[in-house]
Formats: C-alpha cells, sequence, structure tokens
C-alpha cells in the first residue's frame, strides 16, 4: 500500500514534470508585457518595450513544487525529480523531431508550416532548457539547504524564496540566450530587453508565491500529519547536510 509520504512526492512529482513540459512545449510564443512600444531609460541604457516567453506561466509551479520538494524530501529528492524531469524533456524533444519529419496531409487541419513554426521553435527551447534546468535546479537546491543551515527549521520564506531568486537568474540567462539569441531569432538588444523582463517578472512572481509556499507547506503537514511531517523535514535536513 503506497505510503503519505510516497502519495506526497508523487503530487508533487505529477506538478513539476507536467508545468515544466507545458513551459517547454508553449515558449516560443513571446508577447509585450504592457504596450509594445513603451520603454524605460536607464542612465546610458534603455530596455524595452518589454517582452517575455508565454513559457514563464507555468514555471512559478515549478518553484512552488521544488521548494516543497526541498523541504520534505530533500537533495535526494529534488535530484530525482530533476533527473526524471531531464528524461522526460529530452524523450518530448525526440518524439518533436520525429514529428517535424512526417510530411502534412494537403487536408491537414495543421499544416506542416504551421506544425513546424511552432515545434520546430520548441526544440531550440528544449536544447536550451534542458541545460539551463539542469544548472538552475542545482543551484536551487544549495541555496535553499545553504540558508537552511544558517536560520535552521524557521524562515521558511527566505531559503524558497532566496533559492528561487538566484536559481532563476541563471534559468532566464541560459534558456533565452540557447533558444533565441543563438540562433539567430532574435537581436542583442531584444534578448537583454526580455531577459531583464522576464526576471523581473520571475522575481515578482516568487515574492508573490511566499503565501502560498506556506499554504503548500500546510497542507502538505495536514495531509502528512504534524509528527510525520516534521519527521520528514528533519530527515530531508539532516540528508542534505543542514541540519
Amino acid at each position: 500500500m503506497r505510503s503519505r509520504r510516497d502519495t506526497l512526492f508523487l503530487i508533487l512529482g505529477g506538478f513539476f514534470l507536467t508545468n515544466a513540459l507545458l513551459g517547454e512545449l508553449i515558449g516560443g510564443k513571446l508577447f509585450f508585457l504592457g504596450r509594445p512600444d513603451f520603454s524605460l531609460g536607464l542612465g546610458l541604457f534603455t530596455i524595452g518595450p518589454f517582452t517575455m516567453s508565454v513559457g514563464v506561466l507555468p514555471w512559478p509551479v515549478v518553484f512552488l513544487t521544488t521548494d516543497l520538494v526541498n523541504e520534505y524530501f530533500g537533495k535526494r529528492g529534488v535530484r530525482q525529480l530533476t533527473l526524471l524531469g531531464i528524461a522526460m524533456i529530452s524523450y518530448a524533444f525526440i518524439v518533436l523531431f520525429l514529428a517535424l519529419q512526417i510530411q502534412a496531409t494537403d487536408f491537414s487541419p495543421v499544416s506542416g508550416a504551421s506544425f513546424h513554426n511552432v515545434f520546430g521553435q520548441s526544440m531550440w527551447i528544449i536544447v536550451g532548457s534542458l541545460i539551463a534546468f539542469a544548472v538552475s535546479q542545482l543551484i536551487d537546491v544549495l541555496i535553499f539547504h545553504a540558508f537552511r543551515k544558517r536560520t535552521g527549521a524557521g524562515r521558511l520564506w527566505m531559503r524558497a524564496t532566496g533559492s528561487t531568486l538566484f536559481s532563476q537568474l541563471v534559468d532566464t540567462i541560459v534558456i533565452l540566450g540557447i533558444a533565441f539569441y543563438l540562433p539567430g531569432k532574435v537581436t542583442g538588444q531584444q534578448f537583454a530587453n526580455i531577459a531583464v523582463t522576464q526576471y523581473v517578472y520571475k522575481f515578482t512572481v516568487a515574492i508573490l508565491l511566499t503565501p502560498l509556499i506556506y499554504a503548500g507547506h500546510s497542507a502538505a503537514e495536514r495531509f502528512l500529519g504534524h509528527d510525520l511531517a516534521h519527521e520528514l523535514v528533519a530527515q530531508a535536513a539532516r540528508e542534505s547536510g543542514s541540519a
């Protein structure tokens, strides 16, 4: 019979993987945040108009589930999900590659050109994301437990938000660089604008997610029961070297 601990890991893992894959598949669409003609002067530099990828929409859930897995399952749990995520994203890459090689019929509701425009761009996003995903998750877990070692069991907001802010800075630069700048989809100025806008968005969302982190922590504790929840948190800290 599956234990509550295993069920919690399965639920968190499901949200983690689903939203990570969604971010890969929809990330090729860019949109303006605000007016398309708005820019902001910063001394010698001007940033704007502010553009983002719609791939940022599901990533707050990835942030949240990563922090909860960190809290209850430690480095080992995050490593397992990260490796599984890399495997699933790689599998998606292979399936998309094969699908792109198949010619569409004349009466296909989605033409071959339209399919290629959407999912052909996703191939670059997946390559960039695999690298960014692995690096940012490693940074996230290291910073999370570094904060926990210094602050103890309290200040969940500090280790959850702090680890997200650092890891997503790396994630943003790496994935946008590989997915859009290297293949020549955007100019250097556009890359800088998108990177700044996207990171400010992630920074803001990470702050706004703080109540949800506590809500998720509370829901997990109610599901597990007080004693088991605290036992898992303490075990995760010991195994991660942050007790």
